[in-house]
């Protein structure tokens, strides 16, 4: 179970190179279920995702880079592009602040990952984030990636 909230971005964190960061390319093979393709840095991934939008199932597998550039010309919609930094907030959570690249740019959105709904219920953001879409679905990567 995936329990995730999400928020655009008001301003951006000082000294973000202090964080570690990913390069992130993902594609959708399917968006009603969402089947995704994802290389992180040098890592990749196949994940389904169910219905739901602050919580759902979510399953990832591993997969090779071989594998992963056989699914790439497979994707429907455009291939998401960006940079993710991963800040601790405290010492339960971290924001995954997610910087669009490419036709998204300049999209700014960052999501929190909860251990419980109750968690996630009771979070209070930083200053730094914005407005709260965790229940717009236009704001689902699988959606933007529709564009």
């Amino acid at each position: 179970m995936e329990i995730e909230r999400k928020f655009l971005v008001k301003s951006l964190p000082e000294n973000l190179d202090a964080y570690e960061k990913k390069h992130i390319s993902q594609g959708y093979l399917c968006t009603n279920p969402v089947v995704r393709i994802r290389r992180s840095n040098e890592d990749y991934f196949l994940t389904y995702k169910g219905k739901g939008m602050m919580a759902r199932e979510e399953h990832e597998f591993s997969l090779t880079a071989a594998a992963f550039e056989h699914m790439l010309p497979k994707i429907d919609g455009i291939l998401i592009d960006k940079i993710r930094y991963l800040i601790p907030l405290d010492e339960k959570h971290t924001a995954e602040l997610d910087i669009f690249q490419g036709t998204l740019a300049p999209l700014r959105m960052v999501e929190v990952e909860f251990a419980s709904i109750e968690d996630a219920e009771s979070f209070v953001a930083p200053d730094w984030f914005g407005d709260d879409v965790t229940n717009l679905s236009e704001y689902h990567n699988s959606r933007l990636s529709q564009r």
